[in-house]
């Protein structure tokens, strides 16, 4: 059996076209750019904007930070535990919009670690009022607005 070689040889004719370029003229290209850095910009104003709840004030105070807040509908809302103690989030069933399964938004589970964190998506509007289980005859307690 005998093996056979081939060899492809590629001139820069073909290479060329394989790449085809398209020049825009500069009157184009301007305001493309000025779009693209407007999104990129609105994309981290929105990120930087994300409502987040810290669990335990940075003096070690048993409160959430901030402890009342408004997002809109189907914004998220991110729990961040501040403070070495355990602490949990649970939304109270009665203080939660009609057909809201609170058990379903709540983390009963404690965050232990500093930075341990969790995230809520809020669908429904309205007010929903929650707590830190081990900490809630402390007042360890907050309210969420979702318009």
């Amino acid at each position: 059996m005998q093996a056979i070689r081939a060899q492809v040889v590629v001139s820069q004719a073909s290479q060329a076209a394989a790449k085809p370029r398209m020049a825009l003229p500069a009157a184009v290209v301007r305001p493309l750019k000025a779009v693209g850095v407007s999104v990129a910009s609105l994309a981290l104003a929105l990120s930087a904007n994300a409502a987040t709840v810290k669990l335990g004030a940075d003096s070690g105070a048993l409160v959430f930070e901030p402890s009342s807040l408004t997002v809109a509908k189907g914004e998220a809302v991110t729990f961040v535990n501040n403070a070495g103690f355990p602490h949990n989030v649970v939304f109270d069933e009665d203080e939660v919009p009609a057909g809201v399964n609170a058990d379903a938004l709540s983390h009963e589970d404690y965050l232990n670690a500093p930075g341990e964190s969790f995230s809520v998506k809020f669908d429904t509007a309205g007010d929903y009022s929650f707590y830190c289980e081990p900490h809630q005859g402390a007042g360890m307690a907050g309210k969420i607005t979702v318009n």
